[in-house]
Formats: structure tokens, C-alpha cells, sequence
């Protein structure tokens, strides 16, 4: 990123133009400052808001696009070009503080010390030469992601779902999967998330003691569009210095990438770009695509994302979901249909998919048995018309016995969480990967034929669920 040198980086204009977030700032000279940098607007030493220009609209006047909120401002206000684009505070002295997109802190502690490095919130994604060859798996605790969408460390994950199906608890196991079995450092960014949701993971995390390794960013549901929008940025920043410098591991948590993508769609509305699809911004691939690319390993040390995606009225195929979803590594879809019965994690183990399922990358063992045991729920699921309409009776003799299998196959993939024992008054576990590629093979294997279904629902490993059918007699 160039900065403007000497007087240019001073160089004064005033507001022309205001409408709700969108700022038109006259320069009384060139040159102008460059599209992504930030301008101040406001009397030094009053209240500033800071904008980010978005386009050049004649010689001397820029369009702008304000990251908090513009009340109180007017015509004629004084603007100042900063000559750089927004910096976000970086290194430890963030870490257990909660942050918005320009860096301020939210938790009501004391100002980051005056030494705290700064980072620009765009940067470029580290070069394909750099990045090294992803293999090492990132072991969740959770049994149906780690059999059927396994997750690498240095890869994207993402989990699709509608309203109400359970994304957020999900990433919240997560953020606890993090703690407990790798020492490295979170990144939350809550984008368009309700601040009721940021105060209750703020105080979760101090009661569990894990805030002290994690750095929260949010840009709420109550901020303007420029905050929505560029708060992911600034939690990538975080999250690239600690790679970068400190060289340690982060796991980058979004919660909620569609909320980043509808902030994009009205940036692009209030600065009258015609909409693309189903309304969307014309500029839709290449935003998701520059928040995406930024997502990697460098040498030993990686970021590995974790995002949540909503979608809209349970349709897959919405241009925002489609587009994210082509540069996720694995996709963990959330169903309805599964939530309503109760199955949880409710993750459709059809839909979902991994690239890493690879009998090269996961071995051969893993492989056959995540084949097998999606072979065995597709089969149900083929069947489940026929059974409805005339009854297990009516089907064979094998049918019969691979639906009885896959009915407890998907009770054995349900799973207590840590983070819902409160509610459950169920204590929470996880589980190994080794534990359940052999609970699945002995399902798989006729070994549980005798068992109560219920034996093998919310239970950890297969000899949880034996100790459960035992003592049910």
C-alpha cells in the first residue's frame, strides 16, 4: 500500500454532499487519494468519523462510503485525506479485547497501549509460492464433521444453513474444540451479528477463561453498511500479523459471511451501482474473493477459517451462497428436516462434502468407512417414500436390515455439545477420530443390531452408548 508523502498526505477538502453513509468530499487541490484509502472527517480534536473513498467523481471531489455512524455531520464539514488506507491495532496487546472495524475498543477496559503496531486493513494475499501444501487435518471432537467433512489446518470451512438450524452453536463447539486441543489463537469476527449475541460470547469467554487467546472484532447489526462490510478485513489483519510476525497458528471464526455480502450489496445500492442477480452488487465475486484469498498458510505457521453462511430462505442456490461456497475446502450443510427431529449437530451428511475425503490425505480406513456409512443413510433416504407409504414390511430382508443400520448410524452421529450443557443439563463430548471410525464400522458391521436405537442417540463413543443400553436392561 503507497502512501502520499510530505504536505499531500494533509491535504484538506470539506464534505460537499451527505446522504445517510454515503459522503461526497471536494478537495481544494489533486491529487486525490486513493480508492480503499481513508479520509477523516470532522474538527481535529472533535468527533471524527472516518470514510473510505469508493470513487473518483471529477478531478476533485470523492465518493465515500462512512465507517461509523454520520450524525451530527453537515456541508461544509472539514474532511483530511490520511494518505493510507484504515489501520487496525495488531499483535498482543489485542488479545481478550474486543474490537470494531477501525480498532476502537468495546469492552469497556482501559485504551491499547500507544505503542500498539498497526496494520492496514487491505493487503494482498501471500503468493501461491508461499503457500505450502495442505495435509494436516484439524481435528474438531465432533463426529459427523471429522468421518464426513474432515477440516485442514490452513483451509476454509464453511457451514451453510438457514435461520434457527444451530450455525452458531456450532461455531461456538468450535471456538471450544480450538482451545482444548490446539494452543492457538482465535480470531472472532461477528459481522451484522446482534449485539445481545457479541455481550453473551464476550461473557462466555471470560467465564471459561479462553479470552486471554482470543481477539473478538465486531461490526453489529446496529453499525452502518461500511462497518458490516469491512469488519472481516480487519479481523483478517489480526489474524495475519499473528501468522505473519508471531508465527502462530490462527483459527479465524466469521459469524455471519452472508451478513458481509448483504453489507457489500448496500454499499453498492447507496453509491448507485446498478444490481446484479437477485439484487445483488455487480462486484459480488470479486469482494468474496478478495476476503477469501487472504485466507492461508505461510511457512509453518496458518489461518485456518471457520465461517458461518446463512441462507436465504433455505435456497442453496442464491448467487451469495453459491459464491462462497466455491472457495470453501469443505462444506458443512445444516438441514431443517434433521433440526425438526432433533438430530443434533442437524448436518446433512449427504449434502455436505469435503475435498479433503481423500483416501491419500485421510488414509484408507477413514476413507472406506465415511463411503460406507453415507452409502447406508443415501440407501435410507431413497427408501424413506416407500416406507412411509407401506411400512418396513413391505421391504426385503437386506433393505430392511441397511435401513435399520442407517437409522442408528444417524443417532450414533448426533453428539452432546460442551457449549450447550447449560441448557441440555447433557455434559458435552468429544470424540477422536479413531473412536469413530470404529463406532461407525461396528454399526456398519451388524455389531448394534440388537440395540435400542435411543441407546445410540447423544452419546460420545460406542462404549458410552453400550454402558446406555446395559443399564436400560
Amino acid at each position: 500500500m503507497q502512501t502520499v508523502e510530505g504536505d499531500e498526505v494533509l491535504a484538506g477538502g470539506a464534505v460537499s454532499s451527505l446522504r445517510g453513509a454515503v459522503l461526497d468530499v471536494r478537495f481544494c487541490r489533486p491529487p486525490l487519494p486513493a480508492i480503499d484509502q481513508a479520509i477523516e472527517v470532522g474538527e481535529p480534536g472533535g468527533r471524527t468519523v472516518i470514510a473510505e473513498v469508493q470513487s473518483h467523481l471529477d478531478e476533485r471531489t470523492v465518493r465515500c462510503i462512512a465507517l461509523q455512524p454520520t450524525s451530527g455531520l453537515k456541508r461544509g464539514d472539514p474532511a483530511r485525506a490520511t494518505g493510507a488506507a484504515l489501520t487496525a491495532p495488531v499483535g498482543e496487546n489485542v488479545l481478550g479485547r474486543l474490537l470494531d472495524v477501525t480498532g476502537a475498543v468495546g469492552d469497556n477496559g482501559p485504551p491499547l497501549p500507544k505503542d500498539t503496531p498497526r496494520w492496514p486493513i487491505h493487503r494482498e494475499p501471500p503468493p501461491l509460492a508461499m503457500r505450502p501444501a495442505t495435509g494436516d487435518l484439524f481435528h474438531t471432537g465432533i463426529k459427523v464433521i471429522d468421518l464426513l467433512v474432515p477440516m485442514a489446518r490452513g483451509g476454509k470451512a464453511a457451514m451453510f444453513g438457514g435461520a434457527g438450524v444451530g450455525k452458531t452453536v456450532l461455531v461456538m463447539e468450535l471456538i471450544n474444540a480450538m482451545v482444548t486441543g490446539y494452543q492457538g489463537i482465535s480470531v472472532f469476527a461477528g459481522v451484522g451479528e446482534r449485539s445481545r449475541e457479541g455481550h453473551e460470547m464476550l461473557l462466555d469467554m471470560r467465564e471459561s477463561g479462553v479470552i486471554g487467546r482470543t481477539v473478538l472484532v465486531y461490526g453489529q447489526m446496529n453499525e452502518p453498511p461500511g462497518a458490516r462490510w469491512r469488519v472481516p478485513m480487519t479481523a483478517l489483519t489480526v489474524s495475519e500479523y499473528f501468522r505473519d510476525t508471531l508465527h502462530r497458528n490462527v483459527l479465524l471464526l466469521m459469524d455471519n459471511v452472508f451478513r458481509f455480502v448483504q453489507a457489500g450489496a448496500e454499499v453498492s445500492g447507496l453509491l448507485g451501482r446498478l444490481p446484479s442477480r437477485v439484487g445483488y452488487q455487480p462486484t459480488l465475486a470479486s469482494e468474496v474473493a478478495a476476503l477469501q484469498e487472504r485466507i492461508a498458510s505461510v511457512g509453518e505457521a496458518s489461518i485456518t477459517a471457520i465461517q458461518a453462511v446463512y441462507v436465504p430462505a433455505d435456497d442453496f442456490t442464491d448467487p451469495a451462497v453459491t459464491t462462497i461456497a466455491a472457495h470453501v475446502d469443505s462444506m458443512v450443510v445444516l438441514s431443517r428436516a434433521m433440526a425438526a427431529e432433533g438430530m443434533y449437530p442437524a448436518i446433512d451428511p449427504i449434502g455436505s462434502s469435503s475435498v479433503l475425503l481423500d483416501p491419500l490425505i485421510v488414509g484408507d480406513e477413514h476413507a472406506q468407512v465415511a463411503m460406507d456409512v453415507r452409502r447406508a443413510l443415501e440407501h435410507y433416504r431413497e427408501l424413506q417414500d416407500v416406507i412411509s407409504l407401506l411400512g418396513m414390511e413391505e421391504l426385503g430382508a437386506a433393505d430392511r436390515r441397511t435401513v435399520e443400520r442407517a437409522r442408528r448410524l444417524q443417532r450414533f452421529l448426533t453428539q452432546p455439545f460442551v457449549v450447550t450443557e447449560a441448557f441440555t443439563g447433557v455434559a458435552g463430548k468429544q470424540v477422536s477420530l479413531k473412536d469413530t471410525i470404529a463406532g461407525c464400522r461396528a454399526i456398519l458391521d451388524g455389531e448394534c443390531d440388537g440395540w435400542r436405537e435411543s441407546s445410540l442417540f447423544m452419546v460420545g463413543t460406542l462404549d458410552d452408548a453400550r454402558a446406555k443400553e446395559k443399564a436400560a436392561g
